[in-house]
């Protein structure tokens, strides 16, 4: 997409953030790695990616830490996890209508159904980080708040997390977190990641897939089969609710 039909969907974007932002720059969001590398255009997305991960990562658990003030770390933890994974950011982009939007090298713009759903949730987190820039912190939260948690807060929590509940069961038996070691094969449109876990030192299982988090989700699925066997103690969990909407705003 490109010319004044591009111009209006960025001025759309802009307007559903609610902050007066320069669409320019709102645009930079949309540069895949693969169209700079095939000099496409001047530079990608993924400094921005980079800055908007963490963002994403602030503003989602401050809002849960508000929002559920009886949830554990734990419970936290997994609220925050279905929030933030790919799939959910990719289904909030695509409902935002970003796929028109992006820009791609020749070979990812002719891969239609094929192509990673991972480049619809890197260019959310990277339009985070442009509207950040243009406008404060604020603007990101209300944006994330709107457009994302509203969207995926109701939906039911993945019991059977698996990385939550490896978490869960290392820091109860031995106060320490998992330790995840990755590596990838394959050119960039068509990567494969490797995750290793590990707790206390000892290497439990790896696992495969088409991103990082998804290679790691693996690994730790495969670890708790070995934590059961080994310790029978990956304990289920209990819910806390939500503030009201008139408690959350006293």
């Amino acid at each position: 997409m490109a010319g004044e039909a591009r111009r209006r969907r960025l001025r759309a974007l802009a307007a559903r953030s609610g902050a007066n932002v320069d669409i320019d720059k709102l645009d930079a969001a949309f540069v895949h790695e693969s169209a700079f590398r095939e000099r496409l255009a001047a530079g990608s997305n993924e400094r921005l990616e980079f800055l908007g991960d963490a963002l994403l990562g602030f503003v989602v658990a401050r809002a849960l830490y508000e929002r559920y003030p009886e949830a554990s770390q734990g419970e936290l933890t997994l609220r925050k996890a279905a929030l933030v994974n790919d799939a959910a950011l990719a289904a909030t982009a695509e409902r935002l209508d970003f796929e028109p939007l992006l820009r791609l090298g020749a070979s990812l713009a002719n891969a239609g159904a094929a192509r990673p759903r991972s480049i619809l949730s890197d260019a959310f987190e990277a339009f985070l980080a442009a509207l950040y820039l243009e406008a404060g912190l604020e603007a990101v939260a209300g944006f994330v708040a709107r457009e994302h948690v509203a969207q995926h807060e109701s939906k039911p929590l993945p019991l059977d997390d698996p990385k939550t509940l490896l978490q869960e069961w290392s820091q109860r038996r031995f106060a320490e977190v998992p330790a995840y070691v990755e590596r990838f094969d394959g050119p960039p449109h068509e990567r494969v990641f490797f995750s290793e876990v590990s707790v206390a030192g000892s290497v439990l299982a790896a696992g495969s897939g088409p991103s990082k988090k998804a290679a790691q989700r693996e690994a730790a699925a495969r670890a708790l089969e070995v934590v059961r066997e080994r310790y029978g103690d990956v304990e289920t969990r209990n819910y806390s609710s939500p503030l009201a909407a008139a408690d959350a705003r006293a």
